[in-house]
């Protein structure tokens, strides 16, 4: 009865395998000549973010109060010790969970929990943009393997002790979220381009359809950017009256509303961009500004500190959703992170990389069916890995660049850009122990908000400064 038994546990066992790998494959390769491997880079990313929150908010507090889920960890000779050493590493210099300061404590060992699968992340997608950069075909390959990869190394990862995290790499981290506020620009560019180039579309089909059905759309456009631009300057009014009384904060939203003025009226006065991406970046510039002065370490300057900043959190990780939606789904993505891509001020054709490139087009021949071509010299089976190197694979690197530093953003976002926030004493001193990091964090973003503006202006200038180059 026994053999049997084991019979049956050896063979659904060996099914089960055998229906894992099959899904696996099916789900995570693909061999696909128009397949880059980006909507599968996306799906790795959003599981290290979900990883994130939920070693942030229910593994991290399990270790602290030592509840139900710990017993499980305890129960494995020496791992508990180990776990809970790891975890809370260099967290004692903040408090102890029984002292006056315990929710800077809690803080600490919770933002570990956000550094471990982002960081295993951030080094995957870095790694991946070298091997890319040498070979593009790698990244539609072995997702199997690169998957159960990522797992290993964050299971690895949860041994590693805190020091590791918060030195250097932590500094490297804000570095990489300041380099994404300028990106996450380009980003949204490329998204406003689009849009209003599909509803511009959407306008003139329903012209040739019926004369004047079309001028709902271009009133949608301009409806939008108003909404845009009204949000702008109400968010920039409560952050006057929340957030000013400091030199340092009223600078950095005098200056954004002066950059709003600026890219609107030489966008207004000029033939390049829109008037709707000159919105969406405006209110994009205000976001950072708020998020600029919310890391002022001073309770004088900053109304918000010692409360966990929800809305910050939130915005941010919707402008996550949105690069992540952009860089596994868009088809304009590869061109628009070119150089060409950067300074053009209209939408972009999308990329097939199926189709050969423009250089290798032979106009002299007619374009034909190739069922109707004559067959002619040596008939050899097509390299899809030369074509996909030539054509959209070149710029996959690239991608793979900005899914790192999207998780860095994503670690900044969850941590406060790894600040640890106190509250306020009686006489309205901050109580966190490290306020020069705010300071740090907040002249960083100020930098970068500053850079991504000034970006976009070049694009509506270089045309008219430089009227002999072309720009696409």
């Amino acid at each position: 009865m026994g053999a049997i038994m084991s019979a049956v546990q050896m063979a659904a066992g060996y099914c089960f395998c055998n229906t894992a790998s099959t899904i696996c494959t099916t789900c995570l390769e693909s061999r696909s000549a128009s397949s880059t491997g980006r909507k599968r880079s996306v799906i790795l990313l959003v599981m290290a973010i979900l990883f994130a929150l939920l070693f942030q908010y229910t593994l991290a507090p399990s270790i602290l109060h030592k509840n139900k889920l710990w017993n499980l960890y305890k129960s494995i000779p020496g791992m508990g010790k180990l776990l809970y050493s790891s975890w809370t590493e260099n967290c004692d210099r903040f408090g102890d969970l029984d002292g006056d300061k315990a929710d800077l404590y809690v803080q600490c060992v919770q933002n570990s929990g956000v550094y471990r699968p982002m960081g295993v992340a951030s080094i995957f997608f870095a790694i991946s943009a070298i091997g890319t950069y040498v070979n593009p075909s790698l990244n539609r390959e072995i997702w199997g393997s690169k998957y159960l990869a990522y797992l290993i190394g964050l299971i690895i990862s949860m041994f590693v002790p805190n020091s590791f995290f918060m030195g250097f790499s932590l500094v490297l981290v804000r570095l990489c979220a300041m380099a994404f506020i300028v990106i996450q620009q380009v980003i949204l560019i490329d998204m406003a381009y689009n849009w209003n180039e599909s509803w511009v579309e959407k306008s003139n089909q329903c012209e040739a359809r019926e004369w004047g059905s079309g001028k709902k759309w271009l009133q949608a456009i301009v409806a939008s950017a108003i909404l845009l631009y009204i949000g702008s300057f109400v968010g920039i009014g409560l952050l006057y009256k929340h957030f000013s009384g400091c030199g340092g904060n009223e600078a950095v939203i005098t200056l954004t509303w002066i950059g709003i003025l600026l890219m609107s009226g030489i966008q207004l006065s000029g033939e390049e961009g829109s008037l709707l991406t000159t919105a969406v970046i405006s209110a994009y510039s205000t976001y950072i500004a708020y998020a600029t002065v919310s890391k002022n370490p001073s309770a004088v300057c900053n109304p918000t500190l010692g409360n966990e900043d929800v809305w910050g959190i939130a915005v941010g990780m919707f402008l996550t959703v949105l690069s992540l939606s952009w860089t596994g789904f868009s088809f304009t993505a590869q061109e628009r992170l070119s150089e060409a891509g950067i300074e053009s001020t209209r939408a972009l054709n999308p990329s097939d990389p199926a189709r050969p490139d423009a250089a290798s087009l032979n106009l002299d021949t007619p374009f034909l069916d190739p069922e109707e071509r004559r067959t002619e010299g040596l008939v050899v089976q097509p390299n899809e890995n030369d074509n996909f190197n030539s054509a959209a694979g070149s710029l996959i690197w690239k991608l793979n660049i900005v899914l790192m530093l999207i998780s860095c953003w994503v670690t900044a976002s969850l941590t406060g850009w790894g600040t640890i926030s106190g509250g306020v004493g009686a006489e309205g001193e901050h109580t966190a122990a490290n306020p020069l990091v705010g300071r740090f964090n907040m002249a960083m973003m100020a930098v970068a908000q500053n850079l991504a503006v000034c970006l976009y202006l070049w694009t509506l200038l270089a045309p008219t400064l430089f009227p002999d180059r072309v720009f696409v």
